[in-house]
């Protein structure tokens, strides 16, 4: 049974989410402020966290930074639909997704079942032996570890599924709509900036100028691909 933590300052929403989920299996955690949140995630093992941002005492931004320290749990903020250039900047330090107040149950469900399968997948065992390897960027499918130059990449698991379909396909395009759908595995209504976000994330991580990245590479009004190893 996976242990989801919900963290949000109103007791209506945390009430309802926890309906939602209970009818899916899952246990739920609760708390109502990110200080607790973090408590709750360092006495339990918690496979997801729904994060809302604007609480008392702290914040789901800063909880998020302290989570993202020492844990690559899956973390899907709870926003309100005025609160964009929020959710860009949850997205940028370490969300996984976000959704929109007021809730679609099956919306819900739907992204919790997503960024459960993609977390358990990588921590679990291999699809297929072998490692995949361009320039400096090394990805063991079986150990489920990056390396750039030698040393280990920390990555989310989505950060993590977005690198190996770019990796397994070099040279090939695949814009925003295709990656979401390909990782998320769910529909990518509005999903061109989340993806924009992951890919800058990523770049950050292995690219030594992410300005000017040598591997991860845009392609103006179409996507983004992986440099073959020959162009590098």
């Amino acid at each position: 049974m996976y242990n989801i933590l919900i963290c949000d300052d109103e007791k209506d929403i945390v009430s309802a989410l926890k309906i939602y989920l209970s009818s899916e299996n899952y246990n739920t955690y609760e708390s109502y402020n990110g200080k607790e949140a973090l408590k709750v995630i360092s006495q339990n093992d918690i496979h997801l966290v729904l994060m809302d941002i604007m609480m008392p005492e702290m914040d789901g931004i800063t909880a998020m930074v302290k989570i993202r320290e020492h844990n690559n749990i899956p973390i899907i903020l709870l926003t309100a639909k005025g609160e964009d250039t929020d959710k860009v900047l949850g997205l940028n330090v370490g969300a996984d997704d976000y959704i929109t107040k007021p809730f679609n149950p099956v919306e819900v469900l739907a992204r919790v079942k997503s960024q459960l399968r993609r977390y358990m997948h990588l921590g679990g065992g291999a699809i297929k032996s072998g490692n995949l390897q361009i320039g400096g960027i090394e990805l063991n499918d079986r150990t489920k570890t990056v390396t750039l130059d030698g040393d280990v990449v920390n990555l989310t698991p989505t950060e993590y599924g977005i690198l190996k379909l770019l990796m397994e396909n070099p040279g090939e395009v695949f814009s925003p709509k295709n990656i979401y759908d390909r990782v998320w595995q769910q529909p990518s209504f509005g999903s061109e900036n989340t993806v924009a976000v992951h890919i800058r994330r990523l770049r950050e991580k292995v690219e030594i100028n992410p300005a000017d990245p040598r591997y991860l590479k845009v392609v103006w009004g179409q996507g983004y691909k992986m440099e073959r190893g020959e162009d590098i």
